[in-house]
């Protein structure tokens, strides 16, 4: 065997002084036969709380006996994982996000610990896939992730149905458009078994991003996690990581800048999540690539929008996996000359290439034609003004108002505003601010799909905007600002807004503005105290003291 492919493994478990470590590795059933092999780590996210990643235990079965066939010897660990669905709306939404860190450090920690000659890493709800990518990408071994999956779309009232609409339901149930039993019908009926949230949310939108960007082999990812064909995915999986180990291509070789735009691509083709800005701007500062907030915007802006996905539109992932998946996506982009060539991924062919090899399902329309986009520009923008001037985070889908000017409601905490929601408090034409829940103040920057999905409930999704400097769910949809930076507890801007302060978004102008002086806003911020920290002991005090501005993906990190 090439001694390269066992370069790290061999420091622990080689030679007289290594017999202690052979030892412990025999008490776990390692032979010598194995240990001569390369030691591939199975990084998983497998939890029991949550459907997203409830199956994953059974499927890194099906990634180990691909590393065994293809000569290697796997070793499975595991990693937290926090479902956003579940915690939405409570204090427990805070680790969300700081999971994503924790996953990150403990693949590494793993990896250099074992030292392992590659890894796979297992993922499902959204956190766990950016969360991976990121770990393997500091660990720099040939590697890939394997995402579990799209949860299968459920059915109520002879329609699909996915966890929006049960989010959407809970403000439709508030106004009395919903009885009591509807509610619990819709509640048993729209998750009917294992694999993450159905629509273009964010976990299919990072799962989408990273088969372009090619640490995720195009075309397994996609494969519905209750589909029988997933077990073959799993094990083509194992399989291909060592080709990646022989081959020796490692993360670094593959996530150049244009490996990122090609993400980003996929991203604003697809109507995708805003999350995915804050952790393709986090994975970029891994593999040190310098990509800024601004290219989301540019690269939207001449990226048309093709598929027909939920929130915004009519189609689950499942569909989009039916009619083609990712790869079809790409050859769109490949022949309206935006794809870059020549990006290497994880199966050991170009993106180009794969997007070639595309099969389109006759008569499909969850992927439009170049010729018939739903918009001529993709699914994000970029806002700036003196209320947001690092920025913040548009979804936009062509369906939502282009022009907002209203009045400001102002919310310290996520419950405050859910609360004034629900009674009804909230009246069309306002200005919704929640602030104080960006990554430093909330800490943690909650979703707010609680909120969001209320207020379409209620009947005021095209009516009310709202600014936040937390975070969306992909799920989320309406004229709806995210990311605000520099957040509340760093003193930005949205920290001194009041009640009744006029707030103007135009989308036309890529603006967004409070109507108030320079000298005014001056005056207040000269006048802002930061609050006492939520949390002054623990994981979240540490994450707090650490965290970046959203605007440059929430990262920790001690030298900022």
């Amino acid at each position: 065997m090439d001694p390269r492919l066992r370069e790290h493994s061999s420091h622990i478990v080689d030679g007289p002084s290594r017999a202690p470590a052979r030892s412990y590795f025999y008490a776990i059933g390692l032979t010598d036969e194995d240990l001569a092999k390369p030691l591939v780590g199975v990084a998983n996210t497998w939890i029991e709380a949550m459907p997203c990643n409830s199956h994953l235990r059974k499927l890194a079965e099906k990634v180990k006996d691909g590393i065994r066939a293809a000569g290697g010897t796997p070793l499975e660990f595991n990693t937290i994982a926090i479902s956003d669905g579940e915690t939405m709306g409570t204090e427990g939404m805070r680790a969300s996000l700081v999971s994503r860190e924790v996953i990150a450090d403990s693949i590494e920690l793993t990896g250099r610990g074992y030292m392992f000659d590659a890894m796979v890493a297992l993922a499902g709800c959204d956190k766990t896939i950016p969360a991976t990518a990121m770990g393997l990408t500091r660990l720099n071994l040939p590697s890939l992730v394997l995402y579990g999956g799209s949860i299968q779309p459920g059915r109520f009232r002879g329609h699909d149905v996915t966890i929006q609409d049960v989010f959407e339901a809970v403000g439709a149930h508030s106004a009395g458009k919903m009885s009591d039993a509807d509610l619990k019908e819709i509640e048993h009926a729209a998750c009917p078994g294992a694999g993450a949230c159905g629509g273009m949310f964010t976990a299919n939108t990072m799962a989408t991003a990273l088969e372009f960007i090619g640490i995720a082999p195009i075309g397994l990812g996609n494969v519905p996690a209750t589909d029988p064909r997933k077990n073959d995915a799993a094990f083509r999986a194992g399989t291909l990581v060592m080709d990646l180990l022989r081959a020796g291509i490692t993360p670094r070789k593959i996530l150049t800048r244009k490996a990122f735009e090609n993400a980003i691509l996929a991203v604003v083709a697809t109507g995708g999540s805003t999350n995915a800005v804050l952790h393709l701007l986090a994975m970029a500062r891994e593999a040190e690539v310098d990509l800024r907030l601004d290219d989301f915007g540019d690269i939207s802006a001449k990226t048309p929008l093709l598929a027909d996905m939920k929130p915004w539109g009519k189609y689950t992932a499942v569909d989009l996996y039916n009619a083609g998946g990712p790869a079809l996506l790409a050859k769109r982009l490949l022949d309206a000359g935006l794809l870059h060539r020549g990006q290497m991924t994880a199966t050991l062919k170009t993106l180009d290439e794969e997007a070639l090899l595309a099969k389109e399902l006759p008569g499909q329309d969850v992927i439009h034609a170049l010729s018939n986009p739903i918009k001529t520009t993709g699914g994000l923008m970029i806002l700036r003004g003196n209320l947001v001037p690092e920025g913040c985070v548009v979804k936009t889908s062509g369906h939502e108002k282009s022009f907002h000017r209203g009045p400001a409601r102002v919310f310290d905490r996520e419950e405050d505003a859910m609360d004034a929601a629900v009674k009804g408090q909230i009246k069309k034409g306002d200005v919704v601010i929640v602030r104080y829940e960006g990554p430093r103040g909330g800490p943690g920057m909650r979703e707010m799909l609680g909120l969001t999905a209320a207020l379409v409930g209620l009947g005021l999704g095209e009516d009310v905007a709202l600014l936040t400097d937390g975070r969306f769910s992909g799920a989320t949809r309406g004229l709806m600002a995210g990311h605000a930076a520099p957040e509340a507890a760093r003193g930005g801007p949205i920290a001194i807004v009041a009640v009744g302060d006029q707030i103007v978004f135009d989308l036309a102008t890529k603006s967004l503005r409070v109507e108030l002086s320079d000298d005014e806003i001056k005056a207040r911020l000269a006048k802002w105290k930061a609050p006492e920290p939520r949390y002054k002991t623990g994981v979240f005090a540490k994450y707090a003291k650490l965290v970046s501005s959203a605007s440059l993906g929430a990262i920790t990190s001690s030298d900022l």
